[in-house]
């Protein structure tokens, strides 16, 4: 055993004395039996619910302390087996799957004659089976839709007979080394039911693109599929997500195939899987990436399924009494289901303080020196273990967030599906467009508005009764009202949504690019791409012609792709200049190398979350980001300060303040000479012509006559090098020099 799991035993045995001394104090002590019914159902509800959660962290605290995440033996070639791989779909549009068969096309295989590709069509559509017939794959599909997804799976089954089969959803893109990492899984021991890998996704999921945090946390889902089902392997007990995942058919033989009769198909024949004995895997490393939900909507009713799926197949299931179920297995199984009573949960941390300082209702009877004492020591321990054992891929913070976010809007779904009012049938959930519906934002948002109002309240109050009895017992009830109002401000910020100007999502990935542009070669490595273009950052301000496409090779170990791109847009990076580009023109071949290009890797966003991810900061950023007006341009050359002095023929000595190529910026004093013919070293010379003058300053803008007869020349590289340094030299003199540079800068944002 290694020091860090020791480590992480004895806080998790520290955490869990320090809950049940608490836990103790609470059932004997706390319950406000004398202060009425409200009060006494409040607390006894309160109760209840921290029972379930200590059990919940009890089950993922065991898990994580000692993390088994096998490494796959290496197999011979030709143990390799065949293998059939399943695109199920329903509605999806063609260009969606377009992408999840070119990269499945595209996967490694010792034999890849082995591998069978089949789309499995729910939707009987025409446009499916064409697709499969351009692409060279199987087209499996039925005319009726009994069972939905589970019976779409056995269908193929029937239809197919290799030892193992892949589910895939109709937009999860999977790597190059999706097969050849896990199958060799299945050599480990004689019963292997399925290896699941997680469920990557390479657009920012709702979490992230609403509270403008793409750049600071990992995707919700990561949480769950890079910690939580890894530290399962431990009790055999990893959840089958339905997609990302390689299942022996001998194992979905024998439990009858895909189970039917439950909306969460995955999650069932997970269980079924494990109940014959079945040992399976879930391994941390991405190995395929897909679309997140990007609409509200489609957000709460893909959780309101998982939610109602989840405790439904419980209750089918009988899972305490599942016979093959070891205990372990049970316990975990369990605390999954548990964990979608959340938004009761949520219900009661929200209205317990507020329970108590505006309706003085007393939920919790205690002092101020028994919470510190035996509630304070159980808290900070808690928040400790979830961060050490996490990898920091989630905090309790961000963990309140989320669930706080959506506990309004399934609370109802989850307390139907207890009452065994179950829901039959689920639309399948769109995540290839973006559905904008006001009045269904605002209806989920109105409940947190409300909690907001009464948090408010609350405070207030708290804060009066301090001042006017000069006792600080009121300050644990105030801090719980500042946390939750904290995370009812992040649900309304999340709830409000934000534009989503992108059709298609950017990766950032240096990838070595060539740019041909007439006379104009450039060598260096992209910033981002994506679908419809890319960008690059170079170190100088070079002439590329937007008015003609450029010929473009994007190239790495494995994919070359050549298209026609123009400049669109180009932008100042410090000392740096960003060129963004859009694809004009690309055959189907080198569209296939390109989609290969982006989407075969592991996604660019965060893996881990931000170290200055501070609540202040989230409210911070979310106010201003919101309050900031979207600035739009277009312009399409490089465009940089200087200040340099020149000689003009027949006029005298003028200062370059401002340089595009196209336009200069020119201080010529009071005079406004209509042309200016200024010669330069190597007999350039910029002949330029008057276009408007600027009311602030003595400054003109100049338009440059054929501009692009010396744009492209060398010796004209090396005199605006010379311009450029002189001018980095001058921006560092005392900052009131700078400001006049900025101030003047501001006046040229149209050029």
């Amino acid at each position: 055993m290694n020091l860090k799991s020791t480590k992480n035993k004895i806080l998790v045995i520290a955490t869990v004395i320090a809950s049940l001394i608490y836990l103790g104090w609470r059932i004997f002590f706390t319950i406000p039996f004398e202060y009425g019914k409200v009060a006494v159902i409040s607390g006894i509800y309160l109760l209840a619910i921290e029972v379930i959660g200590m059990f919940e962290a009890s089950i993922h605290f065991y898990n994580m302390t000692n993390v088994q995440c096998p490494k796959p033996p290496k197999i011979e070639d030709e143990k390799y087996p065949e293998i059939d791989v399943f695109i199920a779909t329903y509605n999806e549009p063609t260009e969606l799957l377009y992408k999840t068969i070119n990269a499945c096309l595209n996967m490694d295989y010792k034999d890849k004659s082995k591998v069978h590709l089949y789309l499995c069509d729910d939707g009987n559509r025409q446009e499916m089976k064409d697709l499969c017939d351009k692409m060279n794959i199987g087209y499996i599909t039925r005319t009726e839709r009994k069972h939905a997804k589970a019976g779409n799976l056995n269908n193929a089954m029937a239809h197919t007979s290799s030892p193992l089969i892949v589910t895939m959803d109709a937009d999860m893109i999977p790597t190059h080394d999706f097969l050849t990492s896990c199958v060799p899984y299945f050599y480990m021991e004689d019963k292997v039911g399925f290896v699941q890998t997680p469920q990557s996704f390479y657009n920012p999921d709702l979490f992230q693109f609403n509270l403008y945090s793409e750049s600071r946390i990992p995707n919700e889902q990561d949480y769950f599929y890079r910690d939580i089902q890894v530290g399962r392997n431990k009790s055999n007990s990893v959840i089958y997500g339905g997609s990302n995942t390689i299942i022996s058919r001998k194992a979905l033989e024998e439990i009858g195939g895909f189970c039917t009769g439950v909306i969460t198909e995955d999650f069932a024949t997970g269980i079924l899987i494990q109940s014959k004995g079945y040992k399976c895997y879930a391994v941390n490393e991405v190995h395929a990436s897909g679309l997140s939900p990007s609409d509200l909507k489609s957000l709460i009713k893909q959780r309101e399924r998982w939610a109602r799926g989840c405790i439904q197949t419980g209750r089918k299931q009988n899972i305490l009494f599942k016979k093959g179920l070891s205990i372990s297995q049970k316990l975990n199984y369990v605390a999954s289901i548990l964990y979608w009573l959340f938004p009761l949960k949520r219900l009661i941390y929200i209205m317990a303080p507020i329970l108590f300082s505006v309706f003085n209702v007393i939920v919790v009877k205690c002092t101020l020196f028994e919470v510190i004492l035996l509630w304070l020591p159980m808290y900070l321990l808690t928040n400790i273990c979830i961060k050490k054992l996490s990898g920091n891929i989630r905090n309790n913070k961000w963990t309140n967030v989320y669930e706080n976010i959506l506990f309004p809007s399934l609370f109802v779904p989850v307390l139907l599906e207890i009452f065994c009012i179950s829901k039959r049938t689920f639309s399948v959930t769109r995540k290839d467009k973006v559905e904008n519906h006001k009045k269904y934002q605002i209806m989920h948002t109105l409940p947190h508005v409300v909690f907001a109002i009464l948090s408010v309240i609350g405070i207030a109050n708290c804060i009066r009764w301090t001042f006017n009895t000069g006792s600080i017992a009121m300050i644990v009830v105030l801090f719980w009202l500042v946390i939750n109002l904290y995370n009812i401000i992040m649900s309304i910020f999340f709830m409000t949504g934000r534009k989503n100007y992108r059709q298609y999502e950017r990766t950032m990935a240096n990838v070595s690019c060539e740019i041909k542009n007439n006379n104009c070669d450039i060598s260096c490595l992209t910033h981002d791409i994506s679908e419809e273009g890319f960008s690059v950052v170079l170190d100088f301000p070079k002439y590329i012609d937007y008015k003609t496409p450029s010929l473009v090779t994007l190239k790495t170990e494995r994919y070359t792709s050549h298209f026609k791109a123009k400049t669109v847009h180009v932008s100042n990076m410090k000392d740096h200049w960003k060129y963004s580009f859009q694809i004009v023109e690309i055959d189907e071949k080198d569209r296939q190398q390109l989609l290969q290009i982006i989407y075969d890797r592991v996604p660019s966003l965060p893996q881990i979350l931000d170290k200055d991810g501070s609540i202040f900061e989230d409210l911070k950023m979310n106010t201003f980001k919101r309050a900031e007006k979207e600035k739009m341009s277009n312009r399409k050359l490089a465009r940089f300060s200087l200040q340099e002095s020149v000689e003009a023929l027949d006029y005298g000595s003028v200062i370059i303040k401002d340089f595009n190529y196209e336009y200069m910026r020119i201080d010529t004093g009071i005079d406004e000479p209509k042309d200016l013919v200024i010669p330069l070293e190597s007999g350039i010379v910029l002949n330029c012509r008057f276009v408007t003058a600027f009311s602030s300053t003595r400054d003109k803008l100049y338009k440059i006559k054929e501009y692009k007869s010396f744009s492209e020349d060398k010796n004209f590289e090396t005199i605006l090098r010379r311009w450029i340094d002189s001018s980095k030299k001058l921006m560092e003199q005392p900052k009131d020099n700078k400001n006049v540079i900025s101030n003047e800068l501001d006046e040229m944002s149209y050029i």
